[in-house]
């Protein structure tokens, strides 16, 4: 059913898609120093599962963001894109926290120690991951579901 939304799409549904993704990409990659880059950097190596999450996460995230652009002649605004929105966005917030270093993160730092982050952030950072991938997809499949249940044919010309 998802699939069916997706062949619907227009062009400028994919290049949103396309654009929403590398812009996820870069702004939860080079913080976690994922994308190397000379202003941030990492004082614990990335899990291997680290870049396999942030692509999965960016494709989502570009996926859903891109669910929001009106098909030329399309409906008005969903109405329960709130709450599909709220869980993409967790995802989000989860993912950026998943893939990040533990120890560079200033508010798991402030709430646990170096120690603390290493003993109790590091090991949950995985199930983030997971969580954050559930909830993209969760939000993704109820707003593509949701553009073939109210699909609305374009007004006569007038």
């Amino acid at each position: 059913m998802t699939i069916t939304a997706l062949r619907a799409w227009e062009r400028r549904q994919w290049l949103t898609a396309g654009a929403a993704s590398m812009t996820t990409l870069l702004v939860m990659g080079l913080p976690a120093d994922l994308i190397p880059n000379p202003v941030f950097g990492r004082q614990i190596a990335a899990p291997w599962w680290a870049w396999p999450v942030l692509a999965v996460t960016a494709v989502l995230s570009g996926l859903l963001f891109a669910t929001y652009v009106r098909p030329t002649g399309g409906a008005d605004a969903d109405p329960l894109a709130d709450r599909q929105g709220r869980r993409g966005l967790a995802g989000s917030v989860l993912t950026f926290f998943a893939v990040g270093c533990p120890v560079c993160n200033k508010v798991v730092l402030l709430a646990l120690g170096y120690s603390g982050a290493v003993r109790y952030f590091e090991p949950v950072q995985p199930l983030l991951a997971v969580g954050a991938i559930g909830l993209l997809g969760w939000a993704l499949r109820a707003r593509l579901r949701g553009q073939l249940a109210c699909a609305v044919s374009p007004a006569p010309a007038g």
